[in-house]
C-alpha cells in the first residue's frame, strides 16, 4: 500500500485554511484555451504538505466538466468522469426535485450555474491572512487574465466560528485516514466511528466499500510525457483521478431576520424559549454542545467531547428531535441496529425478522455519506437582537456551502435528498429540514412545513408553518485535480 501523496494534492482536503481568514472565489470562463493554460502551468497552488511557517496565502483551482473540455481535454477522457459531475447541478427537472431546487430554488433564477451560460469553467479559490487578500486577488487576476474572463467573484466574511443564524459551525467533521491504516474491505461494521478511508474523498483509493471510485483511468500513449501517477489499481494506466475529489458548491442565502423572527412569534417573544426552540430545530446549543448530553460515548477517531456521542440513546428523539438539523446531516448509525452477538441475531437484523432493530434501522448506514466541508459564510453577521430589528432589504448573508467527496450520488447528493429534502427520514411523515429545505408542498396539496418535537407522554409538539430560511442563489459541481493532474491539463493537446 503506497504512502499518501501529499505534494500531489490541493491543500483544501487536508487543511480547510481556517487559519487563513480571508477568501474569495473566483468564477471564470476560458476565453483563450492556450493562454489559460499557459497560466495553469505555472500556477502557484498549494498543495497538502505540511509548511514551516504556515504560508500567508493559498490558492486551489477546480473545473466544471465544461471547463475542462474548453482547456482542450478531449470529450472522450471526460466521459470517464462521473455522469453527476458531467451533466451538472442544474442538469435536469429531475435532479432540481431530488435536491429541493424547486420554488425561489428553481436553477433558472440563480445568478449563476443554473444555465450553460451561467456556468463558470473554472473556480479559484483564494485563501489569506487577515489583510492579505485584495493584493492576493489583484495578483492572481493579473496573471491569468490572458486566458480567462471573471464571471462574479463570491467573497466571504470571518464569522470567528459561527454560522449567519449565529451558532457554532464546523465541529463535526470526518477523521481522514491519512496514514491509511483503516482496514478497506467491504465488510459490515457494528458502530459508529469518525474514522473514514480517504477513498471517500480522494479518487485512486480505496473507500469504504473497499473498492476504487470509476475515475478516468488513461492509457500510457495518452500520457507522453509521463506526467500522471499510475493507477494503483491498474498499474498498466495511468490515473487522472488520482489525488482529485469533486467539489460541490452551493451559494445559499439565509435569511438570518426572518428565522429569529419566526421563532421569536412562536415563544411570544421570551428570550430563552426562543434559544430552546431554535437550539431544538438545529439539534446543538448555539455554543456547540450536543442536546442529546454526554453520553459517555468515545468515538473512534473524535477528540472534540461535544462531537464524541451517537443517538443510541435518544432513539425516540425526546433530547434531540428526529428531524432535527445536524440530527438529519449525520444520524450516526452503524451498518447494522445493535443486538446480540452471533449468527442468529446477525440473520434476524439483517433479513429484517428482528421488529425491534427493524423499528430502528430506517437510516442507511452513515458512513457511505459523509462529506468534507470547506465552507464559507458571507455578509454581514448580525445578532439576534439586531436580526430581531433588522429593516428588510438589507446586504443579504449566507454560506458558500463547499463540500469534498469521491462520489458526487452517493455522498452529497444523498445527503441532500434523502436526509435533508427528504420527507421521509428514519420514518417521518412530510417533514424536511426545517433549517435548509422549501417546506413546499407536496403536489397533492399536503403541507410540508411542520416540525415534530416528541414529548415523552402525549403526542408530539407541532410546529407549523415553518417558512423557506435558506434559498439558493448558485452552484455547481466541479473537479479538484491533483498538481500532476493539473501539469497534464496544461498540456493537453486539442
Amino acid at each position: 500500500m503506497s504512502a499518501v501523496e501529499y505534494d500531489d494534492i490541493q491543500g483544501l482536503v487536508r487543511f480547510g485554511y481556517k487559519r487563513l481568514t480571508q477568501a474569495c472565489f473566483l468564477l471564470l470562463r476560458v476565453t483563450d484555451p492556450a493562454a489559460a493554460r499557459g497560466w495553469l502551468a505555472q500556477a502557484p497552488v498549494s498543495s497538502a504538505t505540511t509548511q514551516q511557517p504556515p504560508p500567508a496565502t493559498a490558492l486551489q483551482v477546480a473545473f466544471t466538466s465544461s471547463g475542462l473540455q474548453a482547456l482542450g481535454l478531449r470529450p472522450d477522457v471526460v466521459e470517464f468522469f462521473s455522469h453527476e459531475f458531467i451533466v451538472g447541478m442544474a442538469s435536469d427537472a429531475s435532479r432540481a426535485r431530488r435536491l429541493g431546487d424547486l420554488g425561489p430554488n428553481d436553477p433558472a433564477a440563480w445568478q449563476w450555474g443554473g444555465t450553460p451560460e451561467q456556468l463558470p469553467h473554472v473556480l479559484l479559490m483564494l485563501y489569506a491572512v487577515p489583510g492579505g487578500l485584495e493584493d492576493w486577488q489583484r495578483t492572481v487576476l493579473a496573471q491569468c487574465e490572458l486566458g480567462f474572463e471573471l464571471m462574479a467573484c463570491l467573497d466571504t466574511s470571518d464569522m470567528d466560528g459561527t454560522e449567519p443564524f449565529g451558532f457554532a459551525d464546523g465541529i463535526s467533521e470526518p477523521t481522514v485516514d491519512w496514514q491509511r491504516q483503516r482496514a478497506v474491505r467491504d465488510e459490515e461494521r457494528g458502530d459508529y466511528s469518525n474514522v473514514s478511508c480517504l477513498g471517500e474523498y480522494l479518487l485512486g483509493y480505496p473507500n469504504e466499500y473497499g473498492a476504487y471510485t470509476d475515475r478516468p483511468l488513461l492509457d500510457t500513449d495518452r500520457d507522453p510525457g509521463a506526467v500522471l501517477p499510475r493507477a494503483e489499481d491498474a498499474p498498466d494506466k495511468v490515473d487522472l483521478g488520482r489525488n482529485g475529489s469533486y467539489l460541490v458548491l452551493r451559494q445559499l442565502q439565509q435569511d438570518v431576520a426572518g428565522f429569529w423572527r419566526f421563532i421569536d412569534a412562536q415563544v411570544d417573544g421570551d428570550p430563552a424559549l426562543r434559544k430552546q426552540l431554535a437550539e431544538t430545530l438545529v439539534g446543538r446549543t448555539m455554543e456547540g454542545e450536543a442536546l442529546v448530553g454526554d453520553t459517555g460515548e468515545r468515538i473512534p477517531g473524535e477528540d472534540d467531547p461535544r462531537n464524541s456521542f451517537t443517538y443510541a440513546s435518544d432513539r425516540e428523539g425526546l433530547r434531540c428531535p428526529i428531524g432535527a438539523h445536524i440530527r438529519r446531516s449525520n444520524p450516526r448509525n452503524a451498518d447494522l441496529p445493535p443486538g446480540r452477538p452471533g449468527l442468529v441475531s446477525w440473520a434476524r437484523r439483517t433479513l429484517g425478522f428482528d421488529a425491534e432493530a427493524l423499528a430502528v434501522d430506517k437510516v442507511s448506514s452513515t458512513r457511505f455519506h459523509r462529506l468534507l466541508r470547506r465552507g464559507r459564510e458571507y455578509g454581514p453577521g448580525m445578532s439576534i437582537e439586531q436580526a430581531l430589528s433588522f429593516a428588510p432589504g438589507g446586504d443579504a448573508t449566507g454560506l458558500h456551502f463547499i463540500c469534498l467527496g469521491a462520489n458526487i450520488a452517493r455522498q452529497f447528493e444523498f445527503v441532500q435528498s434523502a436526509w435533508l429534502a427528504g420527507l421521509r427520514f428514519d420514518g417521518m411523515a412530510d417533514e424536511s429540514d426545517p433549517l435548509t429545505a422549501t417546506h413546499l408542498p407536496r403536489d397533492d396539496g399536503t403541507p410540508t412545513d411542520g416540525f415534530s418535537i416528541p414529548l415523552e407522554s402525549g403526542p408530539d409538539r407541532r410546529v407549523c408553518g415553518l417558512p423557506q430560511f435558506v434559498t439558493v442563489r448558485g452552484g455547481a459541481y466541479f473537479f479538484l485535480p491533483g498538481l500532476r493532474a493539473l501539469r497534464y491539463l496544461s498540456k493537453v493537446q486539442p
